[in-house]
């Protein structure tokens, strides 16, 4: 009983009655209310709505930025150098290989219980809320699609998770709670099967004060993320333990490339929707020319939904055409806080990126920077570059926002005239971040922006797409769809035309023509790598593709640039951090005292 108690205090929480999020006509607009009860919750149409809105607070907890306070998973794999402070995080155990159950963070376990008790605390009493059928109606899948999501976020770091159900635990029931984990393929077909529900009652798309609310396109977009690590190798018949009793819990006890068709259809399913695209624009707000100017855009979304036209095709919700789930936070400057370079006021908690991501962004005809018609010059890495290397990557003589679309420049170099921006002082691998940063406001400015965070993007879509058909029918497999053609090779084309690499005479945008499937398979990985670099998905997918082992266990390095007494400057290669994995590292260890609280809850392997 005592240990069953001690469980419940954590996996199930108690029904949050103060501080609930309560919104007046917008998904943007909340406002605090406290002291509530049950009942005056959900007798009250607007409290009821505030408590739904409540269980979205955390849905972009597991990809945020400064999750790990400071860093977040960018800086938990081999994108992003962390800050030293005197904490141990979890992402720096992640780095250091010192990961263990005693010392790992709690909140991703808690986190996640605590939305699903709230979705099954709003799903078994939000019938007796006085409010329209129909909108009660879509409340419902929404908080369906959200208690699946956090299952999908608890699947990816644990493996097979205890289901909960519908059941609404309190203290007359404690002793009743399942602590029993339900095996992968179980957690897998639940979160489908709540998603295929929940989308009967959603609307395709959401638009106006609904943008990026729970839809039927969220659902189906989850789905084909689910089944695209399915489908991967670390849980495609898992070979990371042979113990009996842990192999389903991690995975698929035999493996079956079928599941590869099933990502490769879920992903259609999104796509056949015909709501969503690529937003592509090579000219600014104010009509300047700017090859990629699309890609800063996308993320700046509350902008720019008016310039829904470019090149004769239209962007349905102009630069918001590209995100299916979106997470919004108040206006303000938090993510310039965390990325922007420490001289506008940059604290560097986000963590500042390694070289080898910084050179693994192609030249503008797509080929790598040691295998391009361009030379490569480390004083200019943005000359004659794929575009998004500039719209995410601050170097040495960058220009960087201070405000109000005023510009300077940022000098990373240590030596005569250096900053507190250079190497050693501001950043430790001579580099800071810019993507999803706003060009018109840093954090020492009074001007405050979205910090929208997107969680699903129509990208992601097409690169799952992509690896499944890879996989499964070969690079060269193309399909009409709608207007066009598909397959591996027209994803890539499509990203890559977005970012201002140049087609050349073959049309293959960079890309070597006649690629076999191992070749096309590094191809996919490079651009997931760059195009969704620092949102969350490269820590889980050098996992899932296992290929943790070479990308973690590695040393990272930095550019550091030396200014001399005559002006000139000595470029040279430094090592920044050893990283370290272990086989253990491939999920997220089970918080030690969780397991110590009940038998039927086992530890996931290595630990």
């Amino acid at each position: 009983m005592r240990q069953n108690r001690m469980m419940f205090g954590l996996i199930v929480g108690a029904l949050s009655l103060t501080a609930v999020s309560c919104v007046d006509n917008s998904f943007l607009d909340e406002t605090q209310t406290s002291d509530l009860t049950k009942e005056v919750i959900f007798s009250d149409s607007t409290y009821t709505a505030g408590f739904l809105n409540h269980i979205y607070a955390d849905a972009d907890y597991d990809i945020f930025a400064n999750r790990f306070g400071p860093g977040g998973l960018q800086s938990a794999c081999d994108e992003c150098e962390f800050k030293i402070t005197s904490n141990v995080t979890d992402g720096v155990m992640f780095a250091t290989g010192t990961v263990n159950p005693v010392t790992i963070s709690v909140e991703p376990w808690k986190t996640c219980y605590r939305q699903i008790r709230s979705a099954n605390v709003f799903l078994a009493n939000v019938d007796g809320c006085p409010m329209n059928e129909s909108r009660k109606t879509i409340y419902k899948a929404e908080a369906r699609f959200l208690r699946a999501w956090y299952y999908a976020m608890l699947l990816r770091h644990y493996g097979g998770v205890p289901l909960m159900g519908d059941v609404v635990y309190d203290n007359s029931t404690v002793d009743d709670v399942n602590m029993k984990r339900a095996t992968y393929a179980e957690c897998v077909d639940y979160i489908v099967d709540e998603c295929n529900d929940a989308a009967k009652s959603l609307p395709t798309v959401r638009t106006g004060s609904n943008m990026g609310r729970a839809s039927a396109a969220a659902c189906y977009a989850l789905i084909a993320r689910v089944k695209l690590y399915a489908a991967s190798p670390l849980y495609n018949g898992t070979t990371v333990t042979s113990d009996p009793a842990l192999r389903p819990l991690v995975g698929y006890t035999e493996e079956n490339q079928e599941r590869w068709k099933e990502a490769v259809e879920a992903a259609k399913r999104v796509m056949g929707l015909g709501v969503f695209n690529v937003y592509r624009r090579d000219q600014d707000q104010d009509g300047k020319a700017e090859v990629g100017w699309g890609y800063y855009a996308q993320y700046q979304a509350y902008d720019y939904s008016h310039l829904d036209t470019w090149d004769g095709e239209t962007f349905n919700r102009g630069a918001y055409c590209g995100f299916i789930f979106l997470r919004h936070h108040p206006m303000g400057r938090e993510r310039e806080i965390l990325f922007n370079a420490a001289s506008t006021g940059g604290n560097g908690n986000a963590g500042w990126p390694y070289l080898e991501l910084v050179e693994s962004y192609p030249m503008i005809d797509g080929r790598p920077i040691n295998d391009s018609k361009y030379e490569y010059d480390q004083k200019q890495p943005d000359k004659n570059r794929d575009t998004r290397f500039q719209n995410s990557i601050v170097w040495n003589g960058s220009k960087i926002a201070t405000g109000q679309g005023n510009t300077t420049t940022c000098y990373t170099y240590q030596g005569i005239g250096s900053t507190s921006d250079a190497i050693y002082q501001g950043t430790r691998t001579g580099f800071y971040l810019r993507k999803m940063t706003h060009r018109n406001t840093c954090p020492n400015s009074f001007i405050d922006v979205s910090q929208a965070w997107g969680m699903l993007r129509y990208e992601e879509v097409l690169l799952n797409y992509a690896e499944a058909v890879n996989e499964y029918y070969g690079p060269k497999h193309t399909e009409a769809f709608g207007d066009e053609v598909i397959g591996p090779y027209e994803v890539l084309k499509k990203l890559r035309r977005r970012a201002g690499i140049e087609p050349g005479e073959n049309n293959m945008y960079g890309l070597d023509d006649g690629m076999d499937q191992n070749q096309m398979r590094e191809a996919i990985r490079l651009e997931r790598r760059i195009e969704l670099a620092f949102e969350g998905h490269r820590f889980f997918d050098v996992r899932r593709w296992m290929i943790a082992p070479e990308t973690e266990n590695a040393t990272l390095h930095g550019l550091e640039i030396t200014r001399k007494l005559d002006g000139t400057y000595d470029y040279r290669t430094v090592a920044v951090r050893q990283h370290v994995f272990r086989p253990a590292m491939y999920f997220w260890p089970i918080p030690y005292d969780e397991v110590n609280r009940s038998e039927d809850l086992l530890q996931n392997p290595g630990y």
